[in-house]
């Protein structure tokens, strides 16, 4: 579980989110919405302890993120970023290995775990690749399956479509929807996908500066939040028919 407790971040006087609280539970999809510049990258680098906290508590599983070690923090939590990543010369089952990095011992175990996590991605017939001969979704697969051999109870993802195109945006959210339901993880990603937001997360974060609203996803439809943010000259939000309709 992710735990905010009256967090406030920003940049010198720009206050992004003031005082916020907010409890993220396990075993379900999230998606973190806002407007661009509201925080959203800001919010996950501080939960993840990649950022700074100008005051307030981040909690995960019960434990305030200053006081883990760095190997607990990377048992409990993992970090897939937005940066195109290519790896020339290291194969994909090398990559998603990386993730077994905060476990000492490399055993027979581990091996199975990079191979179910290839598996679960449907990434099995690329483990002898390297990823600057596939393609960006491919490669983001395969960060998702180290993120995911990491075996933590959370991950992270920071705008994990936003090299896709329309069909892949979709089905990489059927397949995050698929691993926090049946590994029973707490997924949490930003992404400006709406409609993907709205038709499989069990819950939204909405950042509406300075404020954070958090409510399962039928509640957030139904709060008219998200129509008042992204209402505005040129984009009106259907929260019918689930979908941004441009003018």
């Amino acid at each position: 579980m992710i735990q905010l407790k009256d967090l406030t971040l920003g940049y010198g006087q720009r206050i992004l989110l003031d005082r916020v609280s907010a409890k993220l539970s396990e075993g379900g999809l999230i998606a973190l919405l806002g407007r661009n510049g509201s925080g959203k990258s800001t919010l996950l680098r501080a939960i993840a302890r990649l950022g700074e906290i100008a005051s307030g508590e981040v909690l995960l599983n019960g434990k305030e993120i200053s006081r883990l070690r760095p190997e607990e923090l990377a048992k409990i939590i993992s970090f897939v970023t937005t940066e195109k990543i290519r790896i020339p010369n290291l194969k994909c089952q090398d990559v998603v290995a990386l993730g077994r990095a905060p476990y000492t011992n490399w055993e027979a175990r581990d091996r199975e775990i990079v191979a179910q996590s290839l598996a679960l991605l449907d990434m099995s017939t690329y483990a002898e690749r390297t990823m600057d001969q596939m393609s960006d979704g491919e490669c983001q697969r395969i960060m998702i399956a180290r993120a995911l051999a990491q075996d933590t109870p959370i991950i992270l993802l920071d705008e994990p479509t936003s090299f896709l195109d329309l069909p892949n945006r979709y089905e990489l959210g059927v397949l995050l929807q698929k691993l926090a339901h049946e590994q029973n993880k707490c997924i949490l990603f930003s992404t400006h996908e709406l409609d993907i937001a709205l038709t499989l997360c069990d819950s939204i974060a909405l950042i509406d500066r300075p404020h954070l609203h958090y409510l399962p996803t039928q509640q957030m439809i139904n709060s008219g939040h998200i129509e008042r943010l992204f209402r505005n000259e040129t984009i009106t939000f259907d929260p019918k028919e689930l979908r941004i309709r441009i003018r």
